[in-house]
């Protein structure tokens, strides 16, 4: 079992003010102090999204979503900075349904976030969608509440969907970084699109034994913040990882470095923690079908690459 204790105590001993407001949010809905909120969104573009710490001054998706997680865990999705964040995402969607990085960080993006480079396209797709599914309800600032998933963009993550559905190998594999399939499990999941996003499901458990534990965290606080339930198999399957690889010291290492392991325990953290936390409204676990099918043994997948965490400048 996973020592949740121990997890808050690594943070609150190597964590600086803005993650440990981050755990106060995640552990009982204390709001953060303005000061934090201000940090965490200082650099936004006028255009509503943030660059990237490679690309200059020119807004990035990946960057872009990397501050909406952050915002999510200080409760922040419903500030203007977010909501204009999520206007500017909703905006760079492609005619296909897709994400690409702006052709003029070609030079200088990662190689998962290349501009032209489906395999990168495919993440960024995942990435946009899942944080446009999980706040487009809050993001909402006027007129009356759209109850569709995704809220006022309910079209927009619609379309992702369906992107992200088209590039599914019939095995359930993708042709992009493995990142890319537990944010696209999430968007199809919540799209009540089950068959594809359990085939996702079943070569994600199957790499599940040779992730690192960063990995494991990012996947199951993804899968949870989509209403997925601690007791659904993939989430077993994660906690039992998670519990496999804490430290003595309560944190989980990150692929990433050292600098990013308390980064890792909060996503642990956001995977764990209980179902009820005041000020805060999980999704409801939708219904779905019990069958799980596996079309035969994944394609091999581009492993996540390390330094996905540096796009937080």
């Amino acid at each position: 079992m996973v020592d949740l204790n121990a997890a808050i105590g690594f943070v609150v001993a190597h964590g600086d003010a803005v993650e440990r407001a981050r755990l106060s949010w995640l552990r009982n809905g204390m709001p953060p102090p303005p000061e934090v909120l201000e940090t965490a969104e200082v650099g936004q573009a006028p255009d509503g999204g943030w660059p990237a710490t490679w690309g200059g001054e020119v807004a990035s998706v990946d960057a872009t979503c990397f501050r909406l997680a952050e915002l999510d865990d200080l409760g922040g999705l419903a500030r203007p900075a977010a909501r204009r964040a999520l206007d500017w995402l909703a905006s760079r969607q492609q005619a296909d349904g897709g994400w690409d990085e702006d052709a003029s960080l070609v030079g200088s993006a990662p190689e998962w976030a290349r501009p032209g480079d489906p395999e990168a396209k495919l993440f960024l797709t995942g990435n946009a969608g899942f944080w446009l599914t999980v706040a487009g309800l809050d993001a909402r600032s006027s007129g009356p509440l759209d109850h569709r998933v995704g809220g006022a963009y309910a079209g927009v993550v619609q379309a992702a969907a369906h992107s992200i559905a088209a590039r599914l190998r019939p095995d359930g594999s993708w042709p992009s970084f493995l990142a890319a399939g537990w944010l696209s499990a999430a968007v199809l999941h919540r799209q009540d699109m089950f068959q594809e996003s359990a085939r996702i499901q079943v070569v994600l458990a199957e790499r599940m034994p040779t992730m690192s534990s960063g990995d494991v965290a990012w996947l199951a606080a993804t899968l949870r913040r989509v209403g997925i339930d601690l007791q659904d198999w993939i989430m077993v399957r994660a906690l039992r990882r998670l519990t496999e690889t804490q430290r003595s010291d309560g944190g989980w290492e990150s692929a990433d470095g050292h600098q990013f392991d308390v980064h890792s325990t909060l996503a642990a953290i956001r995977a764990c923690r209980p179902a009820t936390v005041p000020g805060q409204k999980l999704p409801r676990q939708a219904a779905r079908p019990a069958a799980r099918q596996a079309a035969g043994p994944p394609a091999r997948q581009a492993v996540h690459p390390p330094g996905l965490a540096e796009t937080a400048g």
